[in-house]
């Protein structure tokens, strides 16, 4: 596919949810031949890794055997993957953290962000990385603040003003998630499928996302209207607008 200056940026608080949740949408972006970046804050070694804590393995080796399963899940969808090592349960915000999140964007010049709603009561991790990913982006914006290394940013290093999508927590009634876009991902939803299978530490996950692809599915073809005519097997992915849309035209 060519290259576009289109740049999707995911920003993860652990290692799968980037699968889950917009597997789909990083995957749609790679087949367009757009470049996708995901940055996973911290392993979900301790709260997302039951079975290898069960199985006796000592942390090092959990975060690495996470660390492997993302880097073949993201090479399946298509997609660069960073890892700041923040630490999960909890994980915590902090101006370093922030900054380092900061460095990413103004090297991946994000033209779309994805990351998870503000409110989600089953896990404080998730609304922590959704703040964090909301603060950096305002702040790359400002070419007085500087980077990590104390070096101002250019004037072609500071971002634009991407929009910001929410991706679907797992239990969505919960976390106030009232999808106002809906995703149509069946040409990707054999990446995504691929990348679910790259993470079996969650194997319990990959029925139940795939349910809810077809759920999502169903909604996208009710709301399409019935002239485009979607076939039955549609897969979605559901999503929550954060920024108003700029637009000349209403469609």
């Amino acid at each position: 596919m060519p290259e576009t200056s289109s740049s999707l940026l995911v920003v993860s608080a652990h290692a799968g949810d980037f699968v889950w949740r917009a597997g789909g949408a990083i995957a749609a972006a790679t087949l367009r031949g757009e470049r996708a970046t995901v940055v996973c804050l911290s392993y979900g070694e301790r709260g997302e890794s039951a079975s290898q804590w069960l199985a006796g393995k000592p942390l090092e080796e959990i975060k690495a055997i996470r660390r492997a399963e993302a880097e073949a899940a993201a090479a399946a969808l298509g997609a660069d993957i960073e890892f700041l090592d923040l630490g999960d349960y909890p994980l915590l915000e902090s101006r370093e953290a922030v900054q380092q999140l900061v460095d990413v964007m103004r090297r991946a010049q994000p033209t779309v962000v994805l990351t998870h709603p503000l409110s989600d009561p089953y896990n404080g991790d998730h609304p922590a990385a959704a703040r964090m990913a909301l603060q950096a982006r305002v702040l790359a914006q400002a070419i007085g603040v500087a980077n990590a290394d104390g070096s101002y940013p250019s004037k072609d290093d500071i971002i634009g003003a991407p929009p910001v999508f929410f991706f679907e927590p797992h239990q969505p009634e919960q976390s106030d998630f009232k999808p106002d876009v809906l995703l149509d991902i069946t040409e990707a939803f054999p990446r995504k499928k691929a990348a679910m299978e790259c993470l079996p530490a969650q194997k319990h996950m990959w029925e139940y996302y795939t349910a809810l692809a077809v759920r999502r599915g169903v909604q996208v073809r009710r709301n399409a209207g019935p002239n485009l005519g979607l076939p039955h097997d549609t897969m979605g992915e559901a999503y929550m607008r954060y920024y108003p849309q700029v637009t000349s035209v209403l469609e």
